[in-house]
C-alpha cells in the first residue's frame, strides 16, 4: 500500500505557534529592525522568534546550496538556488496553516524529492527573468511578514578544507564531511557581487542575528560574499550569534561552542560579534573549568544533560551536543563578545531550540543593547 505521496521538511512550526500569539515586546510607536543571516533550517527559527517579538524582520540567505532538490534544479535548469529562500519564505508566511503555505512546503518524493516552493521559485525566475522578482511574488502569495534577500545573485560554489587537510567542493559534500571543517571559501567565474537590498537591510538593522544553523554551509557562506562583512561593520546594530545545540552533520563534528565562535571570527567577524548565545542546561561555574571529571565528561555524549532523551545510538552516531564550559565562556569573552548562556533546548525535540526559551534569551540580549555600537 502506497504511503502519503507528500512530505514536508522537519519543522517545529507547531511549537512556534505557542509564541505566535504572545504579546510583542515592542509597542506600536517603537520600530526595531532585525535581520537574520543564514539559511537552511536554522534561519526560520530566528525569523519566527523575532516576528513574535514584534520586530520588523528580514533575512539574508546564502546562495551556495547545491544538494537535493535545489542541486537538481541548479544543475539541470541553471536557476538560482531556491531551497534556503523557500524555507525562510515559509517562516515569514502570515498563516502557517493556510493551504497555500502548507502546499508551498510540500515535498514530492515521487518526483526527485522536489518541493513545490522550489519549483515555484525556479519557474517564476524563468518567467520573470529575475530571482528577486520571483521571491517578491511568493512573498505576496504567502502574505509574508518580512523580506527575504539572497546574499548574491551570482553563481557560486562553496569549497572547504577539513581539519585533516582534505579539500571538498560543493556545499552538499562539505556538510557531509567525515571530519570538521577548518575554513571555507567561494569559487566563482568572477568575484561575486553582493545583492544591494541585502546590504541595505544589514546596514539599517538594529539587531543582526547569525544562526542558528549549519555554521560553515549556511551562515559563513553569506560572510564570504564581498560587501556583507563591511555592511555588518558599518551597521548601527548589534550582532548576535546563536550557536547550534547539537552537531548533526560532519562539518562541525566535535567542535565546541568556542570553536564555533573562532570559526566565525576567522571568516571575517573578528571584532564584530557583540553577543553569543549558547545552550547551557545549568549555570556554568569557575570550578567546572578546573574539574578533571568535568573536562572528561564534556568530551562525551552526555555533556549536555538536557539532551539525555537522545538514545545511545544517536549520541554515538551522528548527533552530538555542542560542548560549552566556563573556560570556553571566558575565552570567548576575552575576544570581545558577551556570552549569554541559557537552557535553550526543546524538551520534546532535544536537537531544536525551545521557542519560549529562545524568545526570552533574545529579549535579554535586547535589554543589553542600550546604545549603538561605536
Amino acid at each position: 500500500m502506497m504511503g502519503h505521496p507528500f512530505s514536508q521538511d522537519p519543522s517545529n512550526t507547531a511549537a512556534f505557534a505557542a509564541i505566535s500569539g504572545s504579546e510583542p515586546l515592542v509597542s506600536g510607536n517603537q520600530h526595531i529592525r532585525a535581520v537574520v543571516i543564514g539559511g537552511g533550517t536554522g534561519a526560520p527559527v530566528s525569523i519566527r522568534t523575532l516576528l513574535s517579538m514584534g520586530f520588523e524582520t528580514s533575512a539574508v540567505v546564502a546562495m551556495a546550496d547545491d544538494g537535493g532538490s535545489t542541486g537538481i534544479l541548479r544543475e539541470e535548469a541553471n536557476v538560482t538556488p531556491p531551497g534556503d529562500v523557500r524555507k525562510c519564505l515559509a517562516a515569514f508566511a502570515a498563516d502557517a496553516n493556510d493551504p497555500l503555505t502548507r502546499a508551498f512546503k510540500y515535498r514530492f518524493e515521487f518526483a526527485q524529492n522536489h518541493t513545490l516552493g522550489n519549483l515555484m521559485l525556479s519557474a517564476l525566475e524563468d518567467a520573470t527573468g529575475s530571482f528577486p522578482e520571483a521571491i517578491a511574488i511568493c512573498e505576496k502569495l504567502l502574505d509574508a511578514r518580512g523580506r527575504v534577500y539572497p546574499s548574491t545573485l551570482d553563481r557560486v560554489t562553496l569549497c572547504a578544507q577539513t581539519r585533516d587537510g582534505s579539500r571538498l567542493m560543493g556545499q552538499a559534500n562539505a556538510c557531509r564531511s567525515s571530519t570538521a571543517l577548518q575554513y571555507v571559501w567561494l569559487q566563482a567565474s568572477r568575484e561575486p557581487e553582493p545583492y544591494g537590498p541585502a546590504l541595505e537591510a544589514i546596514r539599517n538593522a538594529d539587531l543582526i542575528v547569525l544562526g542558528p544553523g549549519s555554521l560553515f554551509t549556511s551562515i559563513i557562506p553569506n560572510l564570504l560574499v564581498p560587501g556583507i562583512v563591511e555592511a555588518i561593520k558599518t551597521s548601527k546594530g548589534r550582532t548576535l550569534f546563536v550557536c547550534s545545540l547539537a552537531d548533526m552533520q560532519g562539518e562541525t563534528w566535535g567542535l565546541s561552542a568556542k570553536e564555533h565562535v573562532s570559526a566565525l571570527m576567522d571568516h571575517g567577524m573578528r571584532g564584530l560579534l557583540d553577543y553569543v548565545l549558547v545552550h547551557a542546561p545549568e549555570p556554568l561555574r569557575p570550578e567546572d573549568a578546573l574539574s578533571e571529571s568535568y573536562n572528561a565528561a564534556v568530551g562525551e555524549g552526555d555533556r549536555v544533560s538536557t539532551m539525555s532523551e537522545l538514545g545511545d545510538a544517536q549520541l554515538s552516531g551522528r548527533v552530538r551536543p555542542v560542548a560549552v564550559s566556563y573556560a570556553d565562556v571566558q575565552a570567548i569573552q576575552a575576544e570581545g563578545p558577551v556570552v549569554v548562556a541559557r537552557n535553550l533546548v526543546d524538551p520534546q525535540r532535544p536537537t531544536w531550540h525551545d521557542p519560549r526559551a529562545l524568545r526570552a534569551a533574545f529579549a535579554g540580549v535586547m535589554r543589553l543593547c542600550r546604545s549603538p555600537r561605536r
